[in-house]
């Protein structure tokens, strides 16, 4: 049976991953920057130009955003430290698009590496 970290770990067999320096120019090549990680991680803070598709939800957005749905767009996902974005990067792959990075070490090794982040200044409900 597989875990969590065997899905990873093949994932990462049949993708491209970036590390942050060629990330870098990656992201000044993309089309789309996805964050793939939930709504209060984005919210806490993301690199600047991402739009945020939850790894849940992806293939049900590209399948129903038309700005999505062409398969030679340059795309680079990341998330929190790498997995989400590889199994996402995997599916992206076996739905035909052909231009899809991951960041090596996600958004923790772009922070590490002193890269700056957004963090939007929302409302207060409480």
């Amino acid at each position: 049976m597989k875990t969590v970290h065997d899905m990873v770990e093949e994932a990462k067999g049949h993708i491209q991953e970036v590390n942050v320096d060629e990330a870098k120019q990656a992201i000044a090549d993309a089309d789309y920057l996805i964050d793939v990680r939930e709504e209060d991680e984005f919210h806490a803070g993301h690199i600047e130009g991402a739009i945020n598709i939850p790894r849940g939800v992806l293939e049900f957005k590209l399948s129903s955003e038309e700005a999505l749905a062409d398969r030679m767009q340059k795309v680079v996902l990341y998330c929190k430290s790498s997995g989400r974005s590889a199994l996402a990067a995997a599916a992206m792959k076996e739905m035909g698009y052909q231009q899809v990075v991951s960041l090596a070490g996600g958004i923790e090794a772009w922070q590490a590496a002193d890269q700056a982040v957004v963090t939007p200044n929302l409302p207060d409900f409480e």
